[in-house]
């Protein structure tokens, strides 16, 4: 009897091949990431780590294609999103990731409920407010449906963009400092939510944090100086 084929390996969750980018024109021109290949695993959570202007938040909207590279290809959820034209850029994205960013980003004039149905309206789902009304209590503000942004505090506001980013069922979840405008207690609420939505969901994480214990929360660190990856390990906690 032959023996059963081995299953197939799952493909990678994001597949960054000799990226090179720089930003700035003329004499002002810096090169900010160097050649960099990196691959991340499908449900992995990953810290990028280093000091500022290591290319870490870069890299970051590289991946989710919010910034292009001058050369080198990135493929996230199987499609080589720099062959994509912007329109195409914000559609990919509309239906595999979610951003999660230092500021927020929430829109001021419209509440809580209408932030996280926009993506939802915008990839056509038909009951959005419902379903944003069911994020939103997801993670703890199921009472806050009608306040504004400014009626929040820094804490709810993040929760609310979480919300948001999670709402289309993303497969790639990228976080840029969610901590950085929020006191420790606040943020250490945020991250514990993000971490539980994120295994609970089976989403991949990027996480871009200057705080080293809390990337050593992810399964993986990987840290940057000067656009070039220096360290690439599993964090302690994470290694069996």
């Amino acid at each position: 009897m032959q023996p059963a084929a081995a299953p197939p390996a799952s493909r990678p969750a994001i597949v960054v091949d000799k990226v090179e980018l720089s930003l700035g024109r003329g004499a002002s021109r810096v090169h900010i990431l160097k050649g960099l290949t990196l691959s991340i695993a499908q449900g992995q959570s990953v810290g990028l780590v280093g000091p500022s202007g290591s290319g870490k938040s870069t890299l970051l909207m590289v991946m989710a294609g919010l910034e292009k590279p001058d050369s080198g290809t990135v493929t996230v959820a199987g499609t080589e999103i720099t062959r994509l034209d912007e329109d195409a850029l914000a559609r990919f994205r509309g239906r595999h990731a979610g951003i999660v960013f230092q500021s927020f980003h929430l829109i001021p004039t419209m509440t809580a409920l209408e932030n996280v149905a926009v993506p939802l309206e915008l990839a056509g789902e038909a009951h959005a407010f419902e379903r944003a009304a069911d994020e939103l209590a997801a993670v703890g503000l199921g009472s806050r449906l009608d306040h504004y942004p400014t009626q929040m505090s820094g804490g709810e506001q993040q929760r609310t963009a979480l919300a948001r980013a999670l709402s289309v069922q993303p497969e790639i979840l990228f976080a840029d400092e969610p901590t950085g405008n929020l006191d420790e207690t606040t943020g250490r609420t945020i991250i514990d939510l993000m971490f539980a939505k994120q295994a609970e969901r089976g989403a991949t994480l990027v996480l871009v944090t200057h705080d080293r214990s809390l990337a050593e929360s992810c399964d993986r660190v990987v840290r940057l100086r000067s656009g070039v990856i220096v360290e690439d390990s599993r964090a302690p906690e994470a290694v069996a």
